[in-house]
């Protein structure tokens, strides 16, 4: 499971607010960490298609849920994968893209974040 930065805040939707998709806001932060995982699984076996995939996936779904700071950070992984730049800097994409998204919360931020 991919863990926050210490140093980072956390990140929650624009629509925790809405107590109609609250639930739906939930159920997407749940799934993050079989997300993350699977980007880490596609980047371990260099699927470089898969791992296209799994960002473009990411990109559309997190600005649904109002998540919108994790779309261009998935877009810049799609990007780099399909530019063909090196493999350094797809893991770096991978890397950033993984720690953000290991900082999605539920719920509105506290008065401390």
């Amino acid at each position: 499971m991919v863990q926050a930065n210490a140093g980072a805040g956390c990140i929650h939707s624009s629509l925790a607010g809405d107590p109609e998709l609250g639930e739906i806001v939930e159920m997407f932060v749940d799934e993050m960490p079989g997300r993350v995982a699977s980007l880490l699984e596609h980047l371990s076996r260099k699927d470089w298609d898969g791992l296209r995939q799994s960002a473009h996936q990411l990109k559309g779904a997190a600005g649904s849920y109002g998540f919108g700071t994790i779309s261009p950070c998935a877009g810049r992984l799609e990007g780099v994968i399909r530019d063909n730049e090196p493999e350094e800097r797809i893991r770096d994409a991978v890397m950033e893209l993984a720690d953000l998204c290991g900082r999605v919360r539920c719920g509105q931020p506290a008065l401390h974040e």
